[in-house]
């Protein structure tokens, strides 16, 4: 099996493109890159909503020829239990994603409570401006919208620093975008700053 490379060694195929390392995530893609000296042979991967978790499981599969079982919480605790133990048997790697480790999530099978407890946990944390930055780009582009480093900078000391807090300005720059048929300039940002706190305070006062 061929070993995960590590990012700038990359050829950047399809799906790779989409994946932005920094020291929000560097330390669980560097785990995952070296697989082949995990003391068992299935890691515990955990991160927040929108986080790439399940891109980089997929990235993880293609690479090594593993196992993937994502939103480990909603699928049956034996099957994850055989896969487990199958894993182990075959040297063949498992990767398995839930939003948070045990006791968070409530794991109800003793035997897979136990397994998972001794597997390498890595988690993903928050996205740090680097993160944050090329998110907002990418995602902006994959909307027809060009924009450049100054929106970024505008928004990253302004916008709630999260995954699915991007996801939430980019949208707004797409719609304010989309109404004055303009492309993303800081003036527009600033517009879509205000519609999401004008979509909060409507929350508020329901």
């Amino acid at each position: 099996m061929s070993q995960l490379a590590l990012p700038l060694g990359w050829p950047a195929e399809e799906g790779e493109r989409d994946l932005i390392v920094s020291a929000a995530n560097a330390r669980a893609v560097h785990h995952l890159e070296r697989w082949p000296l995990w003391p068992v042979m299935t890691t515990l991967l955990t991160g927040p909503r929108k986080s790439g978790r399940s891109l980089i499981g997929r990235i993880f599969v293609a690479r090594t020829g593993g196992r993937l079982i994502d939103d480990a919480e909603r699928r049956p605790e034996e099957d994850i239990f055989h896969a487990w133990n199958g894993a182990q048997a075959e040297r063949r790697p498992l990767l398995v994603i839930a939003g948070a480790p045990p006791p968070t999530w409530p794991i109800a099978l003793p035997d897979l409570r136990s397994r998972i407890a001794a597997s390498p946990h890595v988690a993903l944390g928050e996205p740090d401006d680097r993160l944050a930055a090329g998110l907002i780009e990418k995602q902006l582009g994959r909307r027809g919208l060009a924009a450049g480093p100054e929106i970024a900078a505008y928004l990253l000391p302004r916008i709630e620093r999260s995954y699915v807090g991007i996801e939430r300005i980019v949208d707004a720059i797409d719609e304010a975008a989309f109404a004055r048929r303009s492309r993303p300039t800081v003036p527009l940002a600033r517009e879509a700053l205000r519609i999401i706190e004008t979509g909060r305070s409507r929350s508020s006062a329901d």
